[in-house]
């Protein structure tokens, strides 16, 4: 008798812990996906099919950052460019608006620039390439006495005679990319970087108590460039092109000296502008030249 009461006592213990792990083992088949042979995650545990999903939520980086800019080539990697741009620009107090207004004045300028280059296409639309530039400078206002600011202003001044002139070196080192805009790659743009160092000399002529004196200078400038603009294809291997200087970095030291070429002033200056200069606009020519035909 005791016996019996012993098994039946063991059987209410264990049924209830049975029902409940075969609970636990019916909901954790209910929640887990049946193996797919065909899935790539076949095979794997739930920890490492959860990494994959983690790395393959975001693309690659290669394939985030590929706009296919260069799917339309405009230019082919091996490539060899020489070229020279060029800029001329004028003020004269008879041309402008402003200085029409003041009487007695006679006031003229013109800055030129000239700047040959030669460039390597290290992979396509891509090239690296080393510029010369030769850049002057002259601005002159004449002595006309005394002039006003109109009839109803009663303001007047005597402006002496005032020369300027500059004569400038540089060299430097830019990167182009370019960007075909048609499927024959005629026509494209390209964004320019290019750091660049000068240095040259000028004169400043002006008078007082009527006589004409003349400071010089030796100037040195640094400066990192962007310089965006527009190519077309003219000839086969010719390029024309138009670019504009948008701004950059640049670092300036101007040592000025008398006429006995005693140093009289020392003027350092550093600035950082990005805008449009209409003196910089500069229209070229650039000849392609390569060992096979574009395909």
């Amino acid at each position: 008798m005791k016996r019996i009461f012993h098994i039946l006592a063991a059987l209410c213990i264990a049924l209830p812990a049975l029902g409940q792990s075969r609970a636990e083992d019916s909901f954790t088949a209910a929640e887990t996906p049946a193996a797919d042979p065909l899935s790539p995650l076949s095979g794997k545990t739930l920890t490492d099919a959860s990494v994959i999903t983690q790395k393959q939520h975001f693309l690659p980086t290669r394939r985030r950052i590929d706009r296919e800019i260069n799917k339309i080539k405009f230019a082919y990697k091996g490539e060899v460019i020489m070229g020279l741009t060029a800029s001329y620009g004028t003020l004269s107090s008879d041309d402008t608006d402003v200085l029409l207004i003041l009487d007695n004045i006679n006031a003229d300028g013109s800055v030129t620039t000239i700047k040959p280059f030669v460039g390597y296409f290290y992979r396509d639309n891509r090239c690296l390439g080393a510029r010369f530039g030769y850049n002057f400078m002259s601005g002159t206002l004449d002595q006309g006495g005394l002039f006003d600011l109109g009839e109803n202003n009663n303001v007047s001044l005597n402006i002496p005679y005032l020369d300027f002139k500059s004569s400038n070196y540089s060299f430097g080192i830019f990167h182009r990319s370019y960007a075909g805009l048609d499927p024959k790659g005629r026509f494209g743009l390209f964004a320019e970087l290019e750091l660049s160092v000068s240095t040259g000399t000028s004169r400043f002529s002006y008078e007082s108590e009527g006589k004409v004196k003349q400071t010089y200078s030796d100037n040195t400038q640094l400066k990192l460039a962007f310089n965006p603009g527009a190519a077309v294809y003219i000839f086969p291997n010719v390029c024309a092109t138009l670019s504009f200087g948008l701004g950059g970095i640049q670092y300036t030291t101007v040592n000025q000296h008398d006429e006995l070429g005693n140093k009289i002033g020392t003027r350092e200056a550093s600035k950082m502008k990005f805008k449009l200069n209409i003196l910089a606009i500069n229209i070229g020519m650039t000849f392609h030249m390569w060992d096979k035909k574009k395909k």
